[in-house]
């Protein structure tokens, strides 16, 4: 390193972007084996080679930010940026190579067929409209819902074929087998993770790179309504940190009040897969008595009908 702290863009900045590359994500934690590696290899103190081993616990954070800067200087031509974020489970900083032009969804084209496109924007859909109501914000979906997704609705076919249909929709569909292998592979890719209950969600790389994607396409302005009356946001984000809150805004807050109006949290009202689980234990404790029990996926279809049900009642 330089005296200034600057790295001099060399063979061991290029080490590092293509293991960034080869990543997609990282954090600084996993970037600690890799960087002692790579300055084990080719490090410079002045204009002298530095013959000794370096550890892990050598990598300092310092180290790690020198070396996104370097990378984010040398990819920007090419419309590409590394980006952080919280994860909001863990907590942990994310940083994510992100494409930066308009039209995230268009990416995935060089990977996916068209139909797979198509199959992805009927998930988005779902998370952020089917099973995101004011009764039950989950922007999550199971994987037996999401595979029901494996072909275009009536409803999506009519607007293809009357040439109206957005980016997605088109097309014929793919096999109930093909959409469980494209969900795998949007896991593997790092645009979906999979909960420990099978609730699949954007990945915090997702969230980075769709942002502007996901707050145009599902928060809408009413024509009919003023600027702030007929806002509808299904895509929210957090006052403190402006990311996308997707899911247990409380619990990884050290305050329970809200940071708008100051209400307290009741601790009964939550984001993500939690509000299905949360659901699921109160109607099933509630409905023992009559012995019956509903699953997650009829508490979420239930949730989407309620919703239609208050549209048609303010209608």
């Amino acid at each position: 390193m330089s005296d200034d702290g600057e790295v001099s863009y060399n063979n061991s900045n290029r080490a590092f972007l293509q293991a960034f590359i080869a990543r997609s994500t990282m954090t600084y934690e996993e970037s600690k084996p890799i960087l002692s590696a790579i300055f084990t290899a080719y490090v410079l103190t002045g204009e002298e080679l530095e013959n000794r081993e370096i550890l892990p616990n050598d990598i300092s954070e310092a180290d790690f930010h020198s070396y996104v800067s370097a990378a984010n200087h040398a990819i920007s031509p090419f419309d590409l940026e590394i980006r952080s974020t919280y994860h909001q489970v863990s907590r942990t900083r994310v940083y994510a190579l992100v494409n930066s032009t308009d039209d995230p969804i268009t990416q995935l084209a060089t990977s996916h067929s068209p139909d797979e496109i198509g199959f992805l924007k009927r998930v988005l859909d779902a998370m952020f409209e089917t099973y995101n109501t004011s009764r039950q914000e989950i922007m999550a979906i199971t994987s037996m819902q999401a595979v029901r997704l494996y072909k275009p609705s009536n409803e999506d076919r009519r607007e293809t074929q009357n040439g109206s249909a957005t980016q997605g929709s088109a097309g014929q569909g793919i096999s109930m087998m093909q959409a469980e292998k494209m969900l795998k592979s949007l896991v593997e890719e790092g645009w979906f993770e999979k909960s420990r209950k099978g609730f699949y969600s954007l990945s915090p790389r997702a969230l980075m790179e769709l942002r502007n994607w996901l707050l145009d396409t599902y928060n809408e302005l009413d024509d009919d309504e003023g600027e702030d009356q007929g806002r509808v946001l299904r895509v929210k984000l957090c006052y403190a940190c402006k990311e996308i809150v997707t899911t247990k805004f409380f619990q990884t807050q050290k305050s329970r009040k809200c940071p708008v109006c100051k209400t307290d949290w009741t601790g009964e009202n939550f984001v993500g897969e939690r509000a299905v689980t949360a659901k699921d234990k109160s109607t099933q404790h509630r409905r023992r008595s009559d012995g019956g029990r509903e699953s997650r996926e009829m508490a979420m279809e239930r949730a989407s009908e309620d919703e239609d049900e208050d549209e048609d009642e303010d209608s």
